[in-house]
């Protein structure tokens, strides 16, 4: 959008979200009138469709999307893709997406049906040609608010993983998730997941650029390129280098700073005495990986700022950070043997 609109000297306003939600002609025509556009609708889609297409072709997946689609067909439970997207941009986006599009029992757009979210009729439909006749055995996980509006007009059961611009507007959700790394399947009487090792879970790895400065890292984002996607958030498991010294291991817990609500604090906990070796001293470059996720108690809120790591979790980190799962890609050759 910021691309888009520079094209024509039109600049994208802090905290854009107004059209977060809507179909894609209730979106087009929103912005258009926003930001006095010189072209109808149809064209806006268009055009903007053409540019989209380039970031379809690499997407990245949020924080324990792919887990979850594992675990629940390995249980043989039938999930579905609802979407105010059209079928056409839906089908193009996951594309890209190797097994993506069998993976769901139903993929359903907005143009599929009569009128799109915060109406129920998405999950309605979808509902239907699942074979599933009772709402409250369906359990919907949304993004933004007119999607929790809609499960709710559904009936059905709603987890919320809202973007923080989002996160206003899916209070109504029965909880609300900062990733789905934070999801338990039992809660809601499906299969537990069964790939926690201690309360650590193994991620794919997440590479942060930054100075280390009095316990907090400050990620410098390349090319205004930032790693910390809203949905990094909590406590997790990592290792901090310095130059081409040996990587260090680290708890990185990521909150809310409680002086600025809008910005993230990341304060680095080094773990077994690590910060006293290996050239490791602050104001310094260097490169966080985060390589697991470390289970801690869940909150409804989606903001807080309880930085406080209990001796018995530093212990269960550093065993966890032992284990080759959880070693960088640098240090991965070092651990095979152990």
């Amino acid at each position: 959008m910021k691309e888009f609109l520079a094209r024509y000297g039109k600049v994208l306003e802090d905290g854009e979200d107004r059209c977060v939600g809507m179909t894609q002609s209730e979106s087009a025509r929103c912005t258009v009138e926003y930001y006095g556009l010189p072209m109808t609708p149809v064209q806006y889609t268009e055009q903007l469709i053409t540019l989209c297409k380039l970031g379809w072709a690499n997407p990245k997946v949020l924080p324990g999307v792919d887990r979850l689609h594992r675990h629940l067909q390995k249980h043989g439970v039938p999930f579905a893709l609802a979407s105010n997207s059209v079928s056409a941009n839906i089908e193009a986006k996951i594309s890209h997406l190797p097994g993506w599009k069998d993976r769901f029992a139903i993929i359903l757009g907005s143009d599929e049906v009569k009128s799109g979210k915060p109406s129920p009729d998405i999950f309605q439909e979808a509902a239907k040609r699942m074979g599933v006749s009772d709402p409250a055995c369906c359990l919907v996980i949304e993004d933004s608010g007119v999607g929790v509006q809609a499960a709710r007009a559904a009936a059905m059961n709603v987890v919320a993983v809202p973007s923080r611009s989002e996160a206003h507007r899916v209070t109504a959700a029965d909880t609300i998730l900062h990733s789905l790394l934070e999801f338990q399947p039992e809660l809601w009487g499906l299969p537990p997941f069964e790939d926690w090792i201690d309360n650590a879970l193994p991620i794919e790895h997440v590479d942060l650029h930054g100075i280390f400065d009095n316990s907090v890292f400050q990620e410098e984002s390349g090319g205004g390129s930032s790693g910390l996607i809203d949905q990094i958030y909590g406590s997790y498991l990592g290792w901090i280098r310095v130059n081409e010294h040996e990587p260090l291991k680290v708890i990185a817990d990521i909150r809310e700073d409680p002086s600025c609500p809008k910005t993230r604090v990341i304060k680095v906990i080094p773990l077994g005495g690590s910060s006293d070796s290996g050239g490791f001293r602050s104001t310094q470059k260097v490169q966080l990986t985060l390589t697991g996720y470390l289970r801690r108690e869940n909150k409804k809120e989606i903001t807080g700022c309880d930085t406080t790591i209990t001796e018995e979790e530093k212990m269960r980190a550093t065993a966890a950070l032992d284990l080759p799962i959880f070693a960088t890609a640098s240090h991965s050759n070092q651990c095979e043997g152990l």
